[in-house]
């Protein structure tokens, strides 16, 4: 029995194919159309799962979609009836796009896919919980989900038991922290729905200096994680910018216009709300557990790809263990509503250890043959040299301060590179991180990069007792790790910081001291793992950096050509395909890095 799961419309559009309950395949619509953040009708992603299959639409039983399109028309409709006049330019762009697309589902999977059987629809919470419960190790847990809103919902409490959910309490739109951390986004300068990750990366550079303003003008938080919101200082109900004037007074100017000096006052910002943020998430994390009574949880949902939070509600909301969702965002939607409907439409029974999650490292997307990967160089006449040890070779490279892109296995579902399509480097490199950041990612100087290390070497270098494989935990590093600062260090102001050495790992230590952290096993990517065992044995080192292969405004690398575009077009030393490396300075140059950076939207 074959089910596939659709999102689409919102942002991050997916499909995901189910084959007797398991995972077969899973790919973002972006990956395909380059498209950053496609929301388009996942018809491509959707022909992969069934091409990797090797099936036809014919051989799906059940066609799955995560939302439900009536309910969130109607939450639209009813939320300009209350505003209106006011927002009337903004009601009459949303509306024609609600009834020409996402009202009318069914009859585009018919016509897109030419699918003719069952169509199903869940809630788009429940899809958020089944996609963070089914895949987890666990039998029973509770389940928090958060985003900006479904369809009314814009948080969840539930429980996962066996093989059923059930969702106990909601938080409902306007009220939304996903929405919250979103308005703070546009007003520090970035782009809502992809920027807030830079948010949270900014974050350890500022102080907290306007919390106490956000909590008692913007929301009134209650002990359970519920708030409400002062909805005067936000504009996203019925206008077409996310803060209103009487938000731009409060904090003491207009948004930030991108690309502009990010100063002090932005950083504050951001630590502030991220602070927020974290007391929320935690207060609900907190309660689901005191209304479900288990002793673990599963997180899903934009909000649960904020990882210093979910840091701290390991350390802190009294759980045994967490799991959380590596797709957590709209695309991980897909896989929750085809997991929903196996166990609780169709009532199959589901397995579990209480150890490994049933997501196979979430390696679920493209893969490359060596045959394919030559055949398309020798196409090109790219040349290039075939290796025979690629842990061993790329460890050497690595060790020598090369910046390598990594192309290897099946490509990753969710927003995170995983050791499959990644640009990779020194972790002991003083200048790696402004290096990669502006030379390689081309992109601000005061991102971080995320370490991957060994999975039984972590609890050596982090503050970190559990497997994180998703890149979705951040910890600080052990105090034997770090470098004392000098007096003169100690005064550097904003992004001064980063001119400290804070470790003995510089390029993945953010200024507190912390990293997003992958663990690295053998069990679901085998080749990687080797590659650092390598670098750990022969040259002391089991971290490395680890970053999307891809550059700012485009999505991550899917298929040979684009990591070979994305290569060329960037500082990267080599780049390794398969068993293949090619050396930047063998190759012919393909274009002008200004003329082609000027094909890309810089958010």
């Amino acid at each position: 029995m074959y089910i596939l799961g659709i999102s689409a419309f919102y942002h991050d559009s997916a499909a995901v194919l189910l084959k007797e309950g398991e995972i077969i395949a899973a790919a973002q619509e972006e990956r395909f159309t380059r498209k950053k953040h496609d929301q388009a009708f996942p018809e491509k992603a959707a022909r992969f799962c069934l091409e990797f299959a090797g099936i036809s639409i014919n051989d799906i039983e059940i066609v799955c979609f995560y939302d439900k399109p009536f309910l969130k028309f109607e939450r639209i409709l009813e939320t300009y009836m209350a505003y209106a006049p006011k927002g009337i330019s903004s009601f009459l762009k949303a509306v024609p796009l609600g009834i020409k697309k996402k009202l009318w589902m069914k009859e585009q999977i018919a016509e897109v896919l030419g699918f003719t059987g069952k169509i199903l629809f869940t809630e788009h919470h429940e899809a958020h919980g089944a996609s963070a419960f089914f895949p987890s190790p666990f039998n029973e847990a509770a389940i928090l989900t958060m985003d900006g809103v479904g369809e009314w919902a814009t948080a969840s409490i539930g429980v996962g038991e066996k093989n059923r959910i059930f969702l106990k309490k909601e938080l409902n739109f306007p009220h939304s922290l996903g929405l919250l951390y979103s308005a703070f986004t546009y007003y520090t300068g970035f782009r809502v729905n992809s920027g807030e990750y830079k948010l949270m990366g900014l974050a350890p550079y500022g102080k907290a200096v306007y919390k106490e303003l956000i909590l008692s003008k913007l929301l009134d938080l209650k002990e359970d994680g519920s708030f409400k919101m002062n909805m005067k200082y936000f504009n996203y109900c019925a206008g077409l910018t996310m803060t209103s004037k009487a938000f731009h007074d409060l904090f003491g100017g207009p948004p930030r216009t991108a690309e502009t000096k990010i100063t002090q006052k932005h950083m504050d910002l951001a630590k502030s709300i991220q602070d927020v943020t974290e007391e929320i998430m935690l207060r609900m994390a907190k309660h689901a557990r005191k209304i479900t009574q288990k002793n673990n949880l599963v997180l899903a949902g934009g909000v649960a790809l904020n990882c210093v939070g979910n840091g701290r509600i390991l350390r802190e909301a009294g759980y045994e263990d967490i799991w959380i969702q590596p797709a957590s965002g709209d695309a991980g939607g897909a896989l929750g509503a085809a997991l929903f409907a196996w166990h609780q439409y169709c009532g199959k029974e589901r397995i579990v250890d209480g150890k490994n999650d049933l997501q196979k490292g979430s390696y679920l997307g493209p893969i490359f043959s060596d045959e394919e990967i030559e055949r398309y160089l020798s196409k090109e006449k790219i040349p290039f040299e075939k290796i025979s040890d690629v842990p061993e070779k790329i460890a050497e490279l690595i060790d020598q301060q090369n910046v390598i892109g990594w192309f290897q296995g099946r490509m990753e579902f969710g927003p995170r590179a995983l050791g499959a399509r990644s640009i990779i480097g020194d972790a002991r490199s003083a200048k790696m991180q402004e290096i990669m950041n502006l030379k390689i990612k081309f992109r601000e100087s005061f991102r971080p990069f995320a370490p991957s290390v060994l999975e039984e070497k972590t609890e050596e270098i982090f503050d970190l007792n559990k497997q994180s494989p998703y890149m979705l935990l951040v910890a600080p590093l052990k105090e034997n790790k770090r470098i004392n600062l000098t007096e003169e260090q100690e005064k550097l102001f904003g992004l001064e910081k980063l001119q400290a050495k804070r470790s003995v790992f510089p390029a993945i230590t953010h200024v507190d001291y912390s990293a997003r952290i992958q663990t690295v096993s053998s069990r679901t990517n085998k080749v990687f793992y080797d590659m650092i065992k390598v670098l750990d044995e022969k040259y002391g080192c089991p971290v490395i950096i680890n970053t999307s292969f891809n550059v700012r405004g485009e999505p991550i690398v899917c298929f040979p050509e684009d990591a070979y575009k994305c290569f060329m077009r960037t500082n990267m030393d080599y780049l390794v395909m398969g068993s293949y490396l090619i050396k930047k300075e063998e190759q012919k140059p393909i274009g002008k890095d200004i003329d082609w950076l000027k094909e890309f939207e810089l958010d």
